[in-house]
């Protein structure tokens, strides 16, 4: 799906109603609670690609379509949001989320149906899911691209490096990995838990073209996804954002890795959307 320039605003607003879904979903979860902090700051990144990037249709399971994979499932508010923008879920199944017989739950489940093609709850398996898909596609002699978004905490486990050497040997150019570097992980900030040094240096190092910008910033994530780059290289992002990016209670506030929404929080959360 494309747009002309000139609509970057429709990407905008792709964006308010993804925050406006997670909020609700959020609030609805109730003590089930939600991944809040974490979905949010990846929902720039999300409504680019499914609003402008990716070549994807209404039918989820169109063969020719791009592969989505969200390696930090625990962020999946801001996916199963996104599948509803794209009307593979409906806003009624969204309610669900979290509650009993749901196909929404705290992680994404595989449901072609839906539009979810891959389960993902163990941090680090994403973009290995995501070497296999590249290279069946190279196989095929398809042109498709895969693009996998990891957090920056989860770049500690060793399998996101073992996966970030094996994509440039196999030179599979049409992978992108989109690291959310919001800086911090479940218990606390990177920092103090295990520091990641220069994420561009070290993607770099592993053969990736690498680049850094503002993760929360659609004119910034649209100029780089709109370059047709014919590098024979996997393309790593590293997608500077703020954790719980659009509400004054949570934007930088670890409490919201996974916290319950209140009535309170909710109403304001609305106010601040408008």
């Amino acid at each position: 799906m494309n747009v002309a320039k000139n609509d970057i605003p429709k990407i905008k607003n792709f964006s308010k109603a993804l925050r406006k879904s997670i909020l609700k979903m959020a609030y609805i979860a109730g003590a089930s609670s939600s991944h809040f902090g974490g979905a949010l700051s990846i929902v720039e990144i999300v409504s680019t690609l499914f609003s402008f990037k990716m070549k994807i249709n209404n039918d989820p399971n169109w063969e020719d379509r791009d592969r989505f994979i969200l390696s930090k499932g625990h962020a999946c508010l801001a996916y199963y949001a996104a599948l509803s923008e794209m009307g593979y879920i409906s806003k009624k199944e969204l309610e669900t989320f979290e509650k009993n017989d749901s196909n929404l739950l705290g992680h994404p489940v595989i449901n072609r149906k839906l539009g979810i093609d891959f389960s993902n709850g163990s941090l680090g398996m994403g973009l290995s899911l995501g070497i296999g898909v590249a290279i069946s596609l190279k196989k095929k002699n398809k042109d498709n691209k895969v693009y996998v978004i990891l957090g920056d905490g989860e770049c500690n486990e060793g399998s996101v490096w073992e996966a970030a050497m094996a994509a440039s040997n196999f030179k599979l150019d049409n992978l992108y990995a989109i690291i959310d570097k919001n800086n911090f992980q479940q218990t606390g900030s990177n920092d103090e838990i295990m520091s990641l040094g220069s994420l561009d240096k070290k993607w770099e190092s592993f053969g990736w073209e690498t680049s850094s910008l503002n993760g929360n910033n659609e004119e910034e994530l649209y100029k780089y996804f709109s370059n047709n780059n014919h590098s024979n290289k996997p393309k790593a992002l590293i997608a500077n954002t703020i954790k719980g990016k659009g509400f004054s209670f949570s934007e930088n506030n670890n409490d919201w890795h996974h916290a319950v929404l209140t009535k309170n929080l909710y109403d304001q959360g609305l106010k601040e959307l408008e």
